[in-house]
């Protein structure tokens, strides 16, 4: 029996062998680039949607993560502000009690006017810090400088809070506070009360009590809003740990559900193109050959 060689049929075959290869070697590239087996609906469409949810939930996860970032260091400098206005007005109330001391000389008291003064100065430049996003960190909702001191010594305020940041679903913090909150008395505010205690040592005259007063009233703010920022970091701690568990648990889903092995589909590529490789090189080294050849 005669066997004819067929040279379309050669061509064929090894054509489609090709082609199969490297076929194959694209899909384990694209699933290499996207670290996933599934790569279109076709392919398993429940899988698919699943992988599609925990995509859009890492998304939002990220985002989250980003302002809780945001969130943990405006409430950082918010504590660091407050902390030093508390300082300073500690710093104030000492000073008050010197400056009763009968003994004080009158230029003794003037001394002590002016480090009140200057004081004042401090807590007003404190209070209208910007925090890390530009805008004022004791500001309200229209963004404006947090306080103003008035040319009689008084402070202003601007109006509302300043933004909320969100930091998960459903979930949002307020960084800060207004300075209204901590400054300002019932009936007045720390400007007043020290450009009260302020004018009496100038002119020798006794500190009015509600003016040492109201400077206690403040401190006592500052404590109770740094008290509250304290609150609101511990509640974003807790809330980044839920967002880093969340991760982890949709990550490990996700290995569930895919199945992807990055080393595994490293070793399929490269025995894939070793055959491809092989069977360019075995068709390129036959197609030279001539007929007579194929007869020896």
């Amino acid at each position: 029996m005669t066997i004819a060689p067929s040279t379309g049929l050669f061509y064929d075959r090894s054509a489609s062998s090709m082609r199969t290869l490297s076929a194959q070697a694209d899909r384990l590239n694209q699933q290499i680039t996207a670290q996933s087996n599934i790569l279109a609906p076709s392919d398993d469409s429940v899988a698919w949607q699943r992988l599609q949810n925990l995509s859009v939930a890492d998304s939002n996860g990220a985002a989250y993560s980003a302002n809780v970032s945001v969130a943990k260091s405006v409430l950082q400098q918010a504590d660091s502000s407050l902390g030093q206005i508390g300082d300073q007005l500690q710093q104030v109330m000492t000073l008050v009690v010197q400056a009763r001391n009968g003994t004080l000389p009158a230029n003794g008291k003037a001394a002590l006017a002016t480090q009140l003064s200057d004081i004042m100065s401090q807590i007003v430049s404190t209070a209208n810090s910007t925090d890390m996003r530009g805008g004022p960190l004791f500001g309200g909702s229209n963004g404006g400088q947090a306080v103003t001191q008035n040319a009689d010594g008084s402070l202003s305020f601007t109006t509302g809070e300043g933004a909320s940041i969100p930091i998960g679903d459903g979930q949002s913090v307020q960084p800060s506070t207004n300075a209204a909150n901590f400054l300002k008395t019932g009936s007045g505010d720390l400007g007043t009360a020290i450009t009260a205690i302020v004018a009496a040592l100038n002119a020798g005259t006794d500190i009015a009590a509600a003016a040492a007063d109201a400077v206690k009233q403040v401190s006592d703010q500052v404590t109770t809003a740094q008290a509250s920022v304290g609150a609101r970091a511990a509640r974003v701690d807790i809330v980044s740990g839920q967002l880093t568990t969340a991760k982890s648990d949709r990550s490990a889903t996700r290995e569930q559900v895919d199945g992807f092995d990055y080393s595994t589909a490293i070793t399929e590529l490269q025995k894939t193109m070793t055959s491809l490789q092989a069977t360019q090189a075995s068709f390129s080294k036959l197609s030279s050959l001539s007929l007579f050849d194929y007869l020896r």
